[in-house]
């Protein structure tokens, strides 16, 4: 009787626990949810590091990653 007080009491307490936190499927919602959504990548003409488009600057001979580049390559 003693042991099947004791079951009884963690299982209770666990019961209790799971209850209280976000369902699995409620948590996977909140993580896709907080996804940023993905950037088109270009690759500089000089040195062919990939950047974001937002952050690249686009020349009269393509994509480049810094002013630097640009002017280096269309002198």
């Amino acid at each position: 009787m003693k042991y099947f007080l004791i079951l009884s009491v963690v299982l209770v307490g666990i019961w209790l626990w799971r209850s209280g936190r976000p369902s699995d499927q409620k948590r996977k919602q909140r993580q896709t949810k907080a996804a940023p959504e993905p950037l088109d990548m270009v690759s500089c003409a000089v040195c062919s590091v990939h950047v974001p488009s937002v952050d690249a600057i686009q020349g009269k001979k393509g994509w480049y990653c810094s002013a630097d580049h640009l002017h280096r390559a269309e002198r």
